[in-house]
């Protein structure tokens, strides 16, 4: 089914109805009749996700032993996975429809969740939907996956980052791995872990989560509204960062007035003027030169999460035809299992094919 890029199972009963030959080198008794849809159905939503999670954890060490995937250069990035629900239907027009607390009566396990629409970088373009994410680990040199992880919607992508490298790290060593990933994954705890447990570099851009750009001096001191350099005024601790004070030139002048006619300056106070804080870049998140052409370099292998997301998106998996998150995860892992069978078959037949390509396996056969 995902190696045809089948969505929903009637286009797999269908398909296995009418090639006999398939569905006999799949396993199934040609000569009774073949699983209709209702127990592909049940079988998606009561089988273990265990078993699955080891098929792909073994298909993962067999690539890694024949040295086609390792942890050197890892990132990742999740993938929005729309419920089968009326609601994500892009011709509804309810306004409602996209409200926490008007749950889909279809999918009761789905959330809400939201998604970039764009990939450009200072554009701010979110679309809504129900439903949930497929986050996946991705070797970016080979750009195979090597863990997988289904949550709803609302779960953001970096409170799971940690749980993935540590999953991951149980049966594949990721030390001294280099760790890349978006803007979203820009969290302090994330920087430390990789730092301190696995004794690896992260390559994440900055979120500047709505911080404000002063206008500063080669010498770091910020300029205020009338155009004055501002003096350093001491450094304190404020929730574990450390933040430098600039205050105004002409505080302690008694006789000055302010260029600009700032209201601070009026404020009938004996320290009068502007005051402004920078944090220090005294931690891993803040001590990373992102402008460097070693940052810019490494981070530009992070595109090959992109590029498996976009295979995995092929083998059907953007919008869910099931209606409960068992299956969902499901459904995923075996897409994955599908694209990591591909690169197992070139190596185990010596072909020389490409291990990214779904058609691969069908050349092979």
């Amino acid at each position: 089914m995902k190696c045809e890029g089948f969505s929903m199972i009637t286009d797999l009963v269908d398909y296995l109805n009418n090639n006999l030959l398939i569905a006999h080198y799949c396993g199934f008794d040609i000569t009774a009749p073949l699983p209709s849809y209702w127990t592909f159905d049940r079988f998606l939503k009561n089988f273990d996700h265990s078993v699955l999670s080891s098929i792909m954890e073994s298909q993962v060490l067999l690539l890694a032993s024949q040295g086609i995937v390792d942890t050197s250069f890892i990132g990742l990035d999740s993938t929005p996975v729309a419920a089968n629900t009326s609601q994500n239907n892009q011709k509804s027009f309810l306004p409602d429809k996209f409200k926490p607390d008007k749950q889909p009566k279809a999918d009761r396990d789905c959330k809400l969740g939201v998604h970039t629409a764009s990939n450009k970088l200072n554009e701010k373009n979110y679309a809504f939907y129900w439903g949930y994410k497929n986050h996946v680990l991705v070797d970016c040199i080979s750009g195979l996956p090597l863990y997988e992880l289904t949550t709803t919607a609302d779960i953001h992508d970096s409170s799971v980052a940690l749980d993935i490298l540590a999953s991951t790290h149980s049966f594949l060593p990721v030390t001294e791995c280099t760790f890349l990933a978006d803007k979203g994954y820009d969290v302090k705890n994330i920087y430390h872990q990789v730092h301190s447990f696995y004794q690896g570099e992260c390559i994440i851009p900055l979120n500047k989560r709505n911080t404000k750009n002063p206008k500063l001096l080669p010498q770091g001191n910020p300029i205020c509204e009338a155009g004055l350099a501002m003096w350093k005024d001491g450094t304190f601790s404020d929730n574990g960062r450390t933040r430098q004070k600039f205050c105004c030139p002409l505080k302690s002048s008694k006789h000055a007035d302010c260029p600009c006619h700032h209201k601070n300056f009026y404020n009938g106070k004996k320290h009068r003027g502007c005051t402004k804080y920078m944090t220090l870049p005294d931690d891993l998140r803040l001590s990373i030169d992102r402008e460097s052409s070693y940052f810019k370099r490494n981070y530009s292998l992070r595109t090959e999460c992109e590029r498996y997301n976009s295979r995995f998106k092929s083998t059907g998996q953007e919008r869910m035809w099931v209606r409960n998150q068992t299956s969902v995860a499901n459904l995923n892992t075996f897409a994955h299992i599908s694209l990591l069978a591909v690169a197992v078959a070139v190596i185990t037949t010596r072909s020389g094919q490409s291990y990214r390509k779904i058609k691969t396996v069908k050349r092979i056969a």
